[in-house]
């Protein structure tokens, strides 16, 4: 669905107090889920907007989301 929010809260409300948690303690966490919220709103705001980006461009963003949000799940399980 285009303009979805994939918030880190929202992807993983099991570990809302962890990832709250590790925001506060964690400064390389802190960071990874800053670059992952940046990224998901930058996202969306292009799908709201007719992605005015060629495919590829948009299909990199998603990627690098991925990746972000695979890193920060590695961390909420350790």
């Amino acid at each position: 669905m285009l303009g979805e929010d994939h918030a880190i809260v929202i992807e993983f409300p099991e570990h809302k107090e962890k990832i709250s948690e590790l925001n506060k303690t964690d400064s390389a966490f802190a960071e990874s889920a800053r670059r992952y919220h940046a990224l998901d709103q930058e996202i969306r705001t292009l799908e709201l907007d007719n992605a005015p980006i060629d495919d590829d461009a948009m299909h990199q963003l998603k990627h690098d989301r991925a990746v972000l949000k695979d890193a920060i799940y590695q961390r909420l399980q350790g």
